[in-house]
């Protein structure tokens, strides 16, 4: 089933019609605010040059599931039942 969403803030002018399929390849530089300069420097430190390297890169997935579970621990706890 084919998904349809709208990523233009996301996505610099030529990706933004591109499947999903497709952008997962796309250069890190296709993201919206990020320079050729910055996507270079993705690519020497840490070997990253797709938007798919990006997501799957171990220290970006480590931020993400720290920042996850602080916003978690900050939740109320849920009322007794």
């Amino acid at each position: 089933m084919p998904v349809s969403v709208n990523l233009d803030d996301l996505l610099d002018e030529p990706f933004r019609d591109l499947p999903l399929t497709d952008l997962v390849n796309a250069p890190v530089s296709a993201l919206s605010g990020v320079s050729e300069e910055e996507a270079q420097g993705l690519s020497l430190v840490f070997g990253i040059n797709t938007i798919a390297d990006l997501a799957a890169n171990p220290f970006i997935r480590a931020a993400v599931a720290i920042t996850r579970m602080a916003e978690a621990a900050e939740l109320p706890p849920p009322p007794p039942a």
